[in-house]
């Protein structure tokens, strides 16, 4: 639960992004029957208006080296949490990130104080229980709350609208939902933006999901 208080404690170091440009990523058509997961996470499209992409938002590999560029450490940390689903069998994962001031593009999933920011993250696994299991165990750290120990704010299973593999964190400040569907685990990180704006960015992602 420790993330959760830090989430809401804790202010994210703030630097100046490298620019608001966007990068070069773009859903690209999967050969296999699942999406890939630059398809599956937020776009353009899904932000209000106001929030700008952040450079490196797309495949993982490309978002966690731009990272390092501006925060070495917490793209280290992120870079072995990603290795972690990479060893419980994650085949592909992607990251954006959407800010209304390109200071939140260095924190952490964009969740930074006083900044509207969207964040998410999308992985592929290479089967269902493999996907069931990194969920469980928790993804960036962030891992579903035991049954009869859920603080205020959290809700697990089909009550969040996402499914039995599922749960969500709301509070004024920052909303968050992490859910299993099919072959992928999604995580979403909304600060500072209203509960509609939350549900549609979950909207959005899990019919992606397949």
């Amino acid at each position: 639960m420790g993330r959760f208080a830090s989430l809401l404690l804790t202010a994210l170091a703030l630097a100046a992004c490298q620019n608001n440009t966007h990068p070069a990523f773009s859903p690209v058509p999967s050969p296999s029957p699942h999406a890939e997961p630059t398809a599956a996470i937020l776009q353009s499209g899904d932000v209000p208006s106001g929030l700008n992409v952040c450079v490196g938002s797309g495949p993982i590999d490309v978002y966690l080296s731009v990272l390092g560029n501006s925060d070495a450490t917490l793209a280290s940390r992120l870079t072995d949490q990603w290795l972690k689903l990479r060893t419980q069998g994650a085949a592909a994962g992607a990251i954006s990130t959407f800010v209304a001031s390109p200071s939140a593009c260095k924190a952490e999933l964009g969740a930074a104080i006083n900044v509207k920011a969207m964040s998410s993250f999308v992985a592929r696994f290479e089967s269902e229980g493999a996907a069931d299991r990194a969920w469980s165990a928790g993804v960036f750290g962030f891992a579903p709350p035991p049954a009869g120990e859920l603080l205020p704010g959290l809700v697990r299973g089909t009550s969040t609208g996402l499914g039995l593999s599922s749960f969500t964190y709301d509070r004024p400040s920052v909303r968050l939902a992490c859910w299993r569907r099919s072959v992928f685990v999604a995580l979403v990180v909304v600060t500072n933006l209203d509960l509609s704006t939350f549900k549609a960015a979950t909207a959005a992602i899990d019919p992606r999901l397949n």
